[in-house]
């Protein structure tokens, strides 16, 4: 009679408890992945350090997804929706956070070990302007060589220079209205004239979540079919750079060929 009575009951607390330690560990989780970019950052860690938050956060998250079909489960059986649809919707949103580390491990495995991708492997663009500044970065100042070209042409065959049948004057102003939008820090152009047959533009790119920054150099030389544009960016931090750069190249020199048609 009681039973009946208290359908709400059944089960006891541990329906509800189980509920509320998968919503516990998808907060921490939540809360650990999206303060770790953040506090690495600000310099407060070290980047090990924030890794090391990234897969705490993802343990943990895992931990909620359990909990959240425990839940489901134990719930269901007895008859406590509000703590069905509670686990529900923490195995949900834990799922859904697992998946962007997961998603980056896998990119890491699919993409070569580079951090240093340019459009001319053979006479790369070179930093000058930002040279002090990569001297001070882990990662070198010069291209890295033959083997990062090696493997740069069997990831990535489809980076290429491109030649604009436009004046230098147009092309310039396009690249830098280019930079000004993706909000790079422009750091010095090479000649600063738009009449220069040959003009170099150097910027840096910084990543919103962990504000790493990469260093770009835009080539510019005029030849007789129009204005060559040869690109490179490289890391300053990381052996492997998930493939950005490359992506970085290809979206800026698809977006310069549109903005001068």
């Amino acid at each position: 009679m009681s039973s009946l009575s208290h359908p709400h009951r059944r089960g006891g607390k541990w329906p509800v408890l189980c509920a509320w330690l998968a919503v516990i560990a998808l907060i921490a989780a939540g809360v650990l992945m999206a303060t770790s970019g953040t506090v690495f950052r600000m310099e407060w860690i070290a980047l090990a350090d924030a890794f090391s938050w990234l897969r705490m956060g993802a343990q943990l998250a895992a931990v909620a997804a359990i909990l959240g079909i425990v839940t489901i489960v134990v719930a269901g059986l007895c008859k406590r929706w509000g703590a069905v649809l509670t686990g529900a919707v923490a195995a949900v949103v834990a799922v859904t956070v697992i998946a962007m580390p997961v998603q980056m491990q896998q990119r890491a495995h699919t993409v070569p070990p580079i951090h240093d991708i340019t459009t001319d492997m053979d006479n790369p663009p070179a930093f000058v302007a930002l040279a002090n500044a990569r001297e001070a970065a882990p990662n070198a100042v010069n291209y890295p060589g033959i083997k990062t070209a090696r493997q740069q042409r069997a990831s990535y065959p489809m980076l290429q220079p491109v030649t604009l049948a436009v004046p230098m004057a147009r092309v310039q102003t396009a690249a830098r209205d280019l930079i000004a939008a993706r909000d790079w820090q422009l750091a010095e152009a090479s000649p600063t004239t738009l009449e220069a047959t040959a003009i170099t533009l150097e910027a840096t790119a910084t990543t919103r979540w962990f504000g790493f920054k990469d260093d770009v150099v835009i080539r510019l030389t005029e030849t007789s079919e129009g204005v060559r544009v040869d690109m490179r960016s490289a890391s300053r931090l990381g052996k492997s750079d998930l493939g950005t750069n490359a992506e970085r190249i290809q979206d800026f020199l698809e977006d310069l060929q549109r903005a001068v048609r």
